[in-house]
């Protein structure tokens, strides 16, 4: 950039080309940091679902007794009377099926499960859809293509333990 020293047009246009150098720089650090913090959410939230998972699995096996009011809250196992949120239903419904599944199934369990969630939604397929989709872009669910070239979801976890999945196998 050529310094222009003076108080003409020269100099405006030199103070608007670093201004907007500078604030080029400062755009970019943040897109970078937006970035960043986006894959540590995703990997985050990766981590809660296998933690997640794992707790569920050792409830399934030694039975929802062990684990205290808070934890069974935590994964979405205490009956407090109210119905979880729409996208922590969809969630539930992910972890639990650990396969890979398609929009109208999620629904299928959901009105199993919890039909008053599914009764508020005026198109309760593509509510599932819509969810399901925001779950890719939290890093918590992942979308593929069946055999028959359709969309399904399924739930994005770190792999469990080994001793979970002989625990899961005896019981």
């Amino acid at each position: 950039m050529e310094v222009v020293k003076g108080t003409g047009a020269g100099s405006e246009l030199i103070h608007a080309q670093a201004s907007s150098i500078s604030a080029q720089q400062v755009v970019k650090a943040a897109h970078e940091e937006l970035l960043q913090l986006m894959r540590q959410r995703a990997e985050i939230m990766k981590r809660i679902g296998t933690v997640k998972q794992t707790i569920a699995g050792l409830a399934d096996i030694f039975g929802d007794q062990v684990l205290d009011d808070d934890l069974l809250e935590l994964i979405d196992r205490k009956p407090n009377g109210r119905q979880p949120g729409f996208t922590k239903a969809c969630r539930r419904v992910l972890m639990e099926v650990r396969r890979p599944v398609g929009a109208r199934e999620v629904c299928l369990e959901l009105e199993r499960n919890a039909p008053a969630i599914l009764a508020r939604h005026k198109d309760p397929l593509a509510s599932v859809t819509t969810v399901l989709n925001r779950l890719v872009d939290y890093g918590e669910a992942r979308s593929l293509s069946n055999d028959r070239g359709r969309r399904v979801w399924e739930w994005v976890s770190e792999v469990e333990a080994p001793e979970v999945m002989t625990a899961r196998r005896t019981a």
